[in-house]
């Protein structure tokens, strides 16, 4: 079957792609407002597109009224914004955080969760997150109605017991992110996982 994405299922666009393109990784993305306002989101159409320097992206949409979201919004003023990446211990925290609340009330103490201070950006990092990527808002494309802020990662913060000091890599079997699968309410854990050696 073919489907034409410009023309006849141009409307089921989102829907068939959220749902086909899995499992995406979840950016819970803490901004704060010019007048220090914090605000946290969660984003699946997120992902590491570099590193070097090192990269990531995602792509916040509008409301439904058209208008941009607080994380927009604030990025606009700031230039700054932190990933917290999501794990199966905060997975529900991260969905609270996507209520829709009024402007400028604080997310993270809706869901439960603890601001800690960035190293180098103002918004705060998430503490209870299993890592933290803090960010310079490196631009942002606007590509028809889609809105993509790339941001350089200028620090990482991750709990000690994911991190391998003499190998320098992650404990990847300790890393127990959640996936965003199907819209609107599905996800994956990724505890179940097998290895394929790479042909030389």
């Amino acid at each position: 079957m073919e489907l034409d994405l410009e023309k006849d299922f141009a409307d089921h666009a989102y829907g068939i792609l959220a749902s086909l393109v899995t499992p995406r990784p979840i950016a819970l993305v803490t901004t704060m407002s010019a007048d220090r306002k914090v605000n946290a989101a969660p984003f699946s159409f997120f992902n590491l597109m570099g590193a070097n320097p090192p990269i990531c992206a995602f792509a916040p949409g509008d409301r439904d009224n058209g208008t941009p979201k607080d994380t927009v919004l604030n990025i606009r003023a700031t230039h700054e914004f932190v990933v917290n990446l999501v794990d199966e211990r905060i997975a529900e925290a991260m969905n609270q955080c996507a209520a829709s609340l009024p402007f400028g009330e604080n997310e993270l103490t809706h869901a439960g969760l603890t601001a800690a201070p960035s190293s180098i950006v103002k918004p705060p990092r998430i503490a209870e997150a299993p890592a933290s990527l803090e960010c310079a808002e490196w631009g942002t494309l606007q590509i028809g109605g889609n809105r993509m802020v790339i941001g350089l990662i200028k620090r990482l913060h991750v709990r000690d017991e994911l991190f391998d000091t003499e190998k320098k890599r992650i404990h990847t079997e300790k890393l127990l992110t959640i996936g965003r699968m199907a819209s609107p309410h599905w996800y994956c854990k990724t505890s179940e996982r097998f290895e394929m050696i790479r042909p030389a």
